[in-house]
């Protein structure tokens, strides 16, 4: 049943800014007529595609009547509640946005409300903003007062219409479940007028706040200057990673970013106080915010003088945060190393050992041009291990695109649990990059095979966009016009093609690269982006080809995207991937990548798959793709409706 006149909803395509939209008398009416919940689940599946879990539909119908009974026994009935709100340019969602008028000045106020279901929660020694909830494990999880002020950051943060105007929001937990006395721990930690926490036992101070800061009147009005078009852009990893490790935070991490951070920290803490030694393990998607955690975290501990290094088995991504973190200081261009570089180091030398990226670990450090006297009998996983009292993995490991890539959670426990270690892992349920769009990250997944189902078409849900180009001319324009307009466009391709080295003019006046990249049948052809570690002819290197703005003009492949993020990514499918009668087939012989197309068939099919789910992940606010083959294009084009 969707919902009556006076509630508004998204739809897909549109721009979306709450699940539901209603008065909080009309949440209670809902509530009673039973409709509330599958209205929510309906309105979710329009909008992401896939349905709402057992658990989350549970937790509406639970704790969304509680606050707004709350709200109509205190005399605000008109108060609009905005229903699982989005915070802007990432996947996560507050549970509630109140909208309404503030009743001694009538401007617009709006309180972002945390529900919580627990009875009892306890919090995590030596971690003042982490939890563990009875019943759930021992999972450490957030501290809902913290949860609720990092959203109100967060949404100040990224929309326009309240910079400035930082005081008309609030934010409070409620645990409705709870008393005070059940959850007396979790008062210690210090509130503000972003974060404050009630119970049902301060049931009535709730209302007090909640009255404090909204008047009994109607809520459309303020409702309607939250519009999505306000949303401010995004933080972007690189352009901000110098000031984030030389001077100050710079990133707002939320729910599970910011477990694992705290994680970290105590761990150190722990490790520098007595003889010990933990493993974090941090997984997620792409665009969750594993490298923004390691820059938040390499930051505050290269502020406070400890030590810890950052590493990655990618020349390019290590390079580009030397040049652009390391800016200005060699010391801080010290910090970015690669897996390799910890065969001979001091056991437990460093506090901290970020790995990130690593699904990129490999069996081991030596290879061929490594001397006899520096080869290493260890594999790389226990190195990385020893190096630190607290090493910590980040990884996707859907990102695994050559043979002898081995980082995996399954890897990574047993090497440490042979070492006799505790290891603590975080899953990051957010999703910051493809414009926070979780619909998007799905729609790749299903198309590419990479979770059971199928392709599903692409209905939009307003964070991402997605088109299918007729042509590479068209691909090429699209994204040029975007380029234009001072957004950030690359162009990427499956390995399909040569890559040759830049030739010169007979003169030795002038560089050119080979359009290796050759399309005949549409007449279009490009280089690939310059091999080697140096600008040629005024392009940039392959490191810094996904952040100088003249790589546009090439074409990037995995190696030289992976790790990165640009505004729209525009990706061509070669014959080393194609749709053959209802499912897609790997075609090693139409890969120019030597090492990739030695795998055994099904690991190439894999590492096919995932090097394009990498490829489709890199854009902030779309993509275009394109194939060079005609059954393929015509299923993606089936699947992808016209702009």
């Amino acid at each position: 049943m969707l919902p009556p006149a006076h509630v508004t909803s998204c739809c897909p395509g549109d721009v979306f800014v709450s699940l539901l939209r209603m008065s909080a008398k009309a949440v209670v009416q809902a509530a009673g007529a039973g409709s509330l919940v599958e209205s929510l689940a309906t309105q979710f599946r329009f909008t992401y595609g896939y349905e709402a879990g057992v658990s989350e539909q549970r937790s509406w119908g639970n704790s969304l009547p509680a606050l707004a009974h709350a709200l109509v026994d205190a005399g605000l009935e008109d108060v609009e509640v905005l229903l699982e709100y989005p915070v802007p340019l990432s996947s996560y969602r507050v549970d509630a946005l109140l909208a309404g008028a503030h009743p001694t000045t009538g401007d617009p106020a709006y309180v972002v409300v945390e529900l919580k279901q627990w009875t009892a929660a306890t919090p995590v020694p030596d971690a003042e903003d982490l939890v563990t909830v009875p019943g759930t494990g021992n999972t450490a999880r957030l501290h809902p007062v913290a949860q609720v002020r990092r959203y109100c950051d967060h949404i100040v943060d990224f929309t326009r219409s309240l910079h400035g105007h930082e005081h008309r929001v609030s934010g409070a937990a409620f645990l409705h479940n709870a008393t005070d006395f059940d959850v007396d721990s979790l008062f210690d930690l210090p509130t503000d007028e972003y974060g404050q926490l009630f119970t049902a036992s301060s049931r009535g101070a709730f209302q007090e706040f909640l009255k404090q800061r909204l008047a009994p009147l109607s809520g459309a009005r303020a409702a309607d200057a939250l519009h999505p078009e306000q949303i401010a852009p995004s933080k972007k990893l690189m352009s901000v990673a110098a000031e984030e490790i030389q001077q100050r935070s710079q990133f707002n991490l939320l729910n599970e970013q910011q477990v694992a951070y705290s994680l970290v920290m105590r761990a150190v803490k722990k490790a520098r106080q007595s003889d010990f030694k933990e493993v974090i393990v941090v997984t997620g998607g792409p665009g969750s915010g594993k490298s923004v955690i390691a820059l938040e975290l390499l930051g505050e501990l290269y502020r406070n003088n400890l030590t810890a290094v950052h590493a990655t088995g990618s020349k390019s991504f290590t390079t580009t945060l030397q040049k652009v973190a390391g800016r200005g200081s060699t010391r801080v261009q010290k910090l970015f190393r690669y897996f390799n570089n910890f065969t001979h180091v001091e056991k437990n030398g460093l506090d901290v050992l970020l790995c990130d990226e690593s699904h990129r670990i490999r069996e081991s450090s030596n290879h061929r041009f490594t001397p006899k006297n520096k080869r290493s009998n260890r594999r790389q996983i226990e190195e990385l291990l020893d190096a630190a009292r607290v090493p910590v993995f980040l990884l996707d490991e859907h990102q695994v695109v050559r043979p002898g890539e081995m980082g995996t959670v399954h890897e990574i426990d047993a090497a440490a649990k042979a070492k006799g270690l505790t290891v603590r892992h975080v899953s990051l349920d957010g999703q910051f990059r493809c414009g926070g769009s979780r619909a998007y990250e799905e729609w790749v997944l299903r198309l590419l095979g990479l979770t059971p189902g199928g392709p599903i078409p692409w209905q939009g849900d307003g964070l991402f966009s997605v088109t299918v180009a007729e042509t590479p001319q068209e691909l090429e324009a699209m994204l040029r016009t975007h380029q234009a307009k001072g957004l950030q466009a690359r162009m990427t391709a499956g390995f399909c093609w040569p890559w040759s080295e830049p030739f010169f003019d007979d003169d030795k006046s002038f560089v050119h690269l080979v359009d290796d990249v050759n399309l005949p049948q549409w007449d279009w052809k490009r280089p690939w982006n310059v091999q080697g570690d140096r600008s040629v002819g005024g392009y940039p290197s392959k490191n810094l080809w996904a952040t100088d703005p003249a790589g546009f003009t090439q074409v990037g492949c995995i190696y030289t995207a992976q790790g990165f993020e640009y505004d729209y990514s525009g990706v061509i499918f070669g014959p080393d991937l194609v749709w053959r009668d209802g499912v897609w087939v790997a075609d090693r012989k139409s890969s120019k990548d030597t090492v990739v197309a030695r795998a055994p068939e099904h690991e190439f099919a894999h590492l096919i798959r995932n090097t394009y789910k990498v490829l489709l992940t890199r854009g902030m606010q779309g993509t275009v793709l394109f194939s060079t083959d005609t059954e393929t294009r015509e299923m993606l084009r089936s699947l992808v409706r016209p702009a």
